[in-house]
């Protein structure tokens, strides 16, 4: 009986390849090819998030679909196949939204060449350079917090996609307590925009930043706090914010919020931020 039921299964498999390659022609190339992106697409961004769960979650549910549209071709037919691979790739995309913004942001080891390759790169400093650039970013956020002068700080590795740096006006300064709060100064013609400070550089101002669109923060948040939100959900940055109304500094880190930032907070936050560009000597005793 079992090679029976056996043998018409693939009957019954050898006729539907049969069928399909008698009809073959270029809008079943242009199905396959948009099939296998779809599915390379979604492996890709579930592997690099170790979502090995949902992978083979995702995996079963299109082979048992497929099971479904080769054998029973009167249940799902090939169209109705592609449109269940389509839902099912789609929801999987929904629960990593971020992570599909990155991508599509161009956030890769490409941009982060050209953006390096236009500032010259980081050049190695030492660890007291690296302690005068923190002590001067602590001390010009303290600074314009007691005066509530808003202002907005990217700490970019160079990851940042292109079209934000583009957005501003290029500096490549020293960073220094003066320079940040002039910037921000609220006649400057910069202090709306976003600061993006790259390794021990001052990279760019006025930039324009993507906002999020998560309606969960509080009220209070106005633009300039979405905008710090939005950057870290699409860039691998550091955003360090001062409220204009309060004179709250906040720290963000991929979308999470900390107020209330005091000084050991922000050495914290840069320490984590300069980590990689310590020597291997300086970092034992330059982290808490």
């Amino acid at each position: 009986m079992e090679m029976q039921l056996l043998a018409i299964s693939m009957k019954v498999l050898k006729g539907n390849v049969q069928d399909f390659f008698a009809s073959f022609g270029a809008l079943q190339v242009i199905e396959i090819l948009l099939l296998f992106t779809i599915l390379f697409f979604v492996s890709k961004i579930l592997r690099d998030n170790d979502a090995t769960n949902l992978m083979v979650v995702y995996w079963m549910l299109l082979v048992a679909g497929g099971c479904i549209s080769v054998f029973a071709k009167e249940i799902m037919p090939p169209f109705a196949f592609l449109m269940f691979v389509f839902i099912v790739s789609a929801t999987m995309l929904m629960l990593f939204s971020m992570e599909v913004k990155k991508y599509f942001w161009d956030v890769h080891k490409t941009t982060e060449k050209s953006v390096e390759k236009s500032t010259g790169g980081t050049e190695a400093v030492s660890q007291a350079e690296t302690e005068r650039c923190m002590s001067n970013i602590v001390k010009a956020l303290q600074n314009m917090s007691k005066n509530n002068v808003g202002a907005l700080i990217v700490l970019s590795k160079g990851a940042l996609p292109k079209q934000v740096v583009q957005s501003g006006v290029s500096i490549n300064a020293e960073i220094s307590t003066q320079m940040l709060e002039s910037v921000f100064f609220p006649k400057s013609p910069l202090h709306d925009g976003a600061m993006v400070i790259h390794g021990h550089k001052i990279q760019a101002a006025g930039c324009f930043l993507p906002l999020t669109q998560k309606t969960s923060y509080p009220k209070e948040y106005g633009t300039r706090h979405r905008a710090a939100i939005g950057i870290t959900e699409v860039a691998n940055v550091i955003s360090l914010v001062v409220s204009e109304e309060t004179g709250i500094i906040s720290i963000v880190k991929q979308g999470m919020v900390t107020r209330y930032a005091d000084y050991d907070m922000l050495v914290d936050a840069l320490k984590d931020y300069y980590w990689h560009e310590m020597p291997l000597t300086d970092r034992k005793g330059g982290r808490r």
